[in-house]
């Protein structure tokens, strides 16, 4: 296999991320040949176990240890990299009105802070491309918020002398992208896929909350990435953190035959570039120099 000197960068939230937004992209890209790492910023700790048939007395109490081996195994399934940067979950806050979070969380931790440890971690591997979470988070969890805030800040400040000059050696990454896999017309096509054989679908009650007026992200998506072939190893990674995926669940609901042939691709918004781009595209490192 020729080893590019391209590299990417996708930074998550928390151990599952990685798996659920732009992964058949990243396989795609190791596959080819390039350097992909995934760092992701919390443990995960405070993340319920969402699969019933994990609910069991061994995994309570141990969920920071099982999700570390959950997300060795997706990696290696997904043939990338991996980094913790060690912050602690701040879990999803529930109630009218919101309790405080953990003192000890990672939503608390001062920007320079996080932003100083996601640098390092950059200048050390030097990507061409960086991905994470657009400006809501993907969804308003606080960590996803803070995990977009964080990778703007360390995208920013990795290329610049005076910035964190103990960090290592300044490196400035070429684009940065935000996942937008959570489009309503795939969500829609595969409804209709279903009404078509004539099962009834599983994403009906997501539609009904979702008015296509209200499909924002669609009008962002500037790169549309063509990895369909991947999509066996996307489902296959999510299996693996056992704890948070439901294998019946209806994520794994609508067949992949269907999903490869009514939407082969996976979604991003060019958010910063640092090269000249022609959109759409449908290669992230469009407009990128290989320096191997």
């Amino acid at each position: 296999m020729h080893m590019s000197g391209l590299r990417l960068m996708a930074v998550h939230a928390h151990p599952d991320d990685e798996s659920s937004k732009g992964a058949a992209t990243l396989a795609r890209y190791a596959a080819a040949g390039h350097r992909v790492m995934v760092v992701t910023l919390t443990g995960g700790e405070r993340g319920d176990i969402l699969n019933p048939a994990m609910d069991l007395p061994e995994v309570h109490g141990h969920i920071a240890e099982i999700r570390r081996d959950e997300m060795a195994k997706a990696a290696e399934i997904l043939g990338v990299e991996h980094r913790w940067l060690g912050f602690i979950d701040s879990g999803l806050p529930k109630g009218d009105p919101l309790p405080p979070l953990p003192e000890d969380c990672f939503a608390l931790v001062p920007m320079e802070v996080s932003a100083g440890r996601l640098v390092e971690v950059v200048r050390e591997f030097r990507p061409h491309v960086m991905t994470t979470y657009d400006e809501n988070g993907g969804y308003p969890h606080p960590d996803h918020i803070q995990c977009h805030q964080v990778s703007v800040a360390a995208f920013e400040a990795a290329g610049d002398h005076r910035r964190y000059p103990h960090a290592g050696e300044p490196w400035t990454v070429s684009k940065l992208y935000y996942n937008h896999g959570f489009l309503r017309q795939r969500m829609q096509l595969l409804q209709d896929e279903f009404a078509r054989n004539g099962e009834v679908g599983p994403f009906a009650k997501w539609l009904e909350h979702w008015q296509p007026d209200r499909d924002v992200f669609a009008d962002r998506v500037t790169s549309r990435i063509h990895c369909a072939e991947y999509f066996h190893q996307r489902d296959d990674a999510l299996r693996a953190h056992a704890t948070q995926i439901d294998p019946n669940g209806d994520f794994f609901a609508a067949p992949i035959e269907w999903q490869q042939r009514l939407w082969p691709t996976e979604e991003f918004e060019l958010a910063r570039s640092r090269v000249p781009v022609i959109l759409p595209e449908t290669d992230l490192f469009a407009g990128i120099e290989d320096d191997s």
